[in-house]
């Protein structure tokens, strides 16, 4: 008999690096750590996934007024990189998705 495979767990639609960027977007001064436990990633991939966003433009990194924690800026016009999307910000997409869950639903 043929073996049963759950395809649902085999992709998603977003990637690892707008799933940070979606963390960042929610909270600008969360912790490496909480980007990598809501992500599903190590903390080093979080790290990496950081350094790509800001190398690439898409956001900018420092230290929060207390000094001990680091805070994001998403950078404002930052276009989508691949020409299936070219010419639209990315302030669309988080727009949609940084919304609490129930807004995003309609719910009360």
């Amino acid at each position: 008999m043929p073996e049963q495979r759950d395809h649902r767990s085999e992709w998603t639609f977003l990637t690892t690096h707008a799933r940070v960027l979606l963390a960042i977007s929610r909270d600008p001064g969360v912790r490496l750590r909480d980007i990598a436990l809501i992500c599903g990633v190590t903390e080093r991939t979080a790290q990496a996934v950081v350094a790509d966003l800001e190398e690439a433009g898409y956001l900018t990194r420092g230290r929060a007024e207390d000094g001990r924690r680091n805070h994001y800026a998403i950078v404002p016009g930052a276009l989508f990189r691949h020409p299936a999307e070219a010419g639209h910000e990315i302030a669309g997409l988080l727009a949609l998705l940084a919304e609490p869950h129930h807004t995003a639903r309609g719910d009360a």
